[in-house]
């Protein structure tokens, strides 16, 4: 919450004594919602931002920069603030107090939290409680139903999200101590690759509204099984595009061909095209940047359709770690030698193909490969 540096309530000693909290016939607020608030957050509102910073004794400043970080609205001085919040303030600054967080640290703890489980209630309510929540019966209204099946489900989604949350914390843990140096924790080698839904603007311009939201959430579930379960790391979705990661190229290949193939076989879903690039990524709060990363994008753009393009890097790792061969006259040689030596040659998942050179912007001339599966593979 952006707040003033004003406010009142605090004694001598710096001890608030919060009034008792407003009516809800007097703030004008409907009932049920903040009876929902309620049972949400499991206490009163008790607290002006003023009152909250100084029970917890944080700075107005500082608690202004948490709550802005958090995506909490302005809500000036009114009283709305709970034992809930003077209590994470709390928390946030007895990290940096103790010397585990930079004040910078904490404020993008407070970010990327706020970010994250943002999307995350918004897209239960819009997805899942609206349909939980029709009236059963003729006659019922929806708040007549709202706060029982809330009450009920809140205890369980709380439990499994903590349960997710720590499996992707030991998850990405596990990652950074692998890592090889204390530079690759931040800047670290990565294939990363573009997904993006062909002719998608045409369609938003042909498809009703819920038409058109449940192929992108087709797609984008879809996309997420995908890359989750082939190992890679889904990193954001943004409608008619995916962008994921993966540690080595072989792994980026295999979900690129897989949703491509995937989606092809789909008889609702527009045409495919894929970028992929390997190179160094920096990574924050769950997001990649760098070049590497642009010239993904730069090649999705220009891949054709139901195709995959990739950057000299990446090719050049396929043929390093032996999935792909560096061109067919050298599978060739291989199968011929091997067969001399009555034995089985190489069998390599993917096939490259050089592509013209181009200028892209931004990036100069890249040299493209189109990227395939051989028959005498398989898939891992």
């Amino acid at each position: 919450m952006t707040v003033d540096d004003t406010g009142s309530g605090a004694d001598g000693d710096g001890r608030v004594d919060p009034e008792p909290a407003p009516d809800s016939a007097d703030s004008g607020e409907d009932p049920l919602a903040l009876r929902l608030e309620g049972l949400i957050l499991g206490a009163e509102r008790r607290y002006t931002p003023f009152q909250a910073a100084r029970s917890a004794g944080v700075s107005m400043e500082l608690a202004s920069r948490f709550w802005r970080a958090m995506g909490f609205a302005d809500i000036g001085q009114a009283r709305a603030l709970t034992e809930a919040d003077v209590l994470a303030l709390r928390r946030l600054a007895g990290l940096v107090e103790a010397g585990l967080l930079s004040e910078a640290m904490a404020v993008q703890v407070a970010r990327s939290t706020g970010q994250t489980t943002a999307r995350l209630a918004e897209w239960q309510i819009d997805s899942f409680l609206e349909g939980l929540t029709e009236p059963p019966e003729p006659g019922m209204t929806r708040t007549e139903v709202t706060y029982p099946i809330v009450e009920l489900l809140l205890p369980e989604l709380q439990e499994f999200l903590v349960y997710v949350w720590r499996r992707q914390l030991a998850a990405s843990a596990g990652r950074v101590v692998q890592a090889g140096d204390d530079e690759e924790m931040v800047d670290r080698r990565l294939a990363v690759g573009f997904a993006d839904l062909v002719g998608f603007t045409r369609l938003t311009r042909r498809m009703e509204e819920e038409e058109l939201g449940e192929l992108v959430e087709a797609f984008e579930t879809t996309a997420a099984d995908l890359v989750a379960a082939r190992g890679g790391r889904l990193i954001k979705t943004l409608g008619d595009e995916v962008l994921y990661a993966a540690d080595d190229a072989g792994t980026a290949a295999e979900i690129a061909l897989l949703l491509v193939e995937t989606m092809a076989n789909d008889e609702t879903m527009p045409e495919l095209r894929v970028g992929i690039a390997f190179g160094t990524v920096t990574t924050r709060m769950g997001d990649v940047f760098g070049t590497t990363v642009n010239l993904a994008s730069r090649l999705t753009s220009i891949a054709p359709r139901d195709a995959v393009l990739v950057d000299s890097a990446l090719a050049e790792e396929l043929v390093r770690t032996r999935v792909a061969p560096a061109s067919e006259a050298a599978a060739a040689e291989e199968a011929a030698a091997a067969e001399k030596e009555g034995e089985e040659p190489p069998g390599y998942r993917f096939a490259l193909q050089p592509m013209w050179q181009r200028p892209v912007r931004g990036l100069g001339v890249v040299e493209p490969w189109l990227l395939s599966r051989r028959g005498d593979g398989g898939r891992s």
